[in-house]
């Protein structure tokens, strides 16, 4: 399936990989925001330390303008490629389209690693 057109970039399978444990330990040891409306309130207050965004969400437009205002906002975010693995990496039993991170917790020096990854693939510094 093709990416749809909010997708700006596409990270490798193992940054997905990476980013859904990321999800996890910050679920487990610091403090997230689940599905697209407490993410943009995430995101709009400044507490966003970075935002995952799932590339199956259907239709498109709920989670389209995630992309601009991260960037509008300086605030990181990725992709991955499943809405329902992003749940479970969540820690809830549906399909999440969307995931701020607040508090990474234990993850804190794997996010900033992948924030790094992402800028590079991204052509950012």
């Amino acid at each position: 399936m093709p990416n749809p057109s909010y997708v700006t970039f596409t990270p490798p399978e193992e940054l997905m990989k990476a980013t859904l444990e990321i999800v996890k330990m910050a679920r487990e040891t610091g403090k997230i925001r689940k599905g697209v409306n407490e993410v943009i309130k995430s995101i709009e207050r400044g507490q966003s330390k970075f935002v995952v965004i799932a590339t199956d969400v259907d239709p498109p437009e709920i989670v389209a303008f995630l992309p601009p205002l991260c960037d509008e906002k300086k605030i990181p975010y990725t992709f991955v490629d499943s809405k329902k693995k992003l749940g479970e990496a969540a820690g809830i039993s549906v399909a999440a389209s969307s995931v701020s991170i607040i508090d990474p917790g234990a993850a804190k020096d794997f996010l900033e690693e992948i924030i790094k990854k992402i800028q590079e693939i991204r052509g950012r510094k």
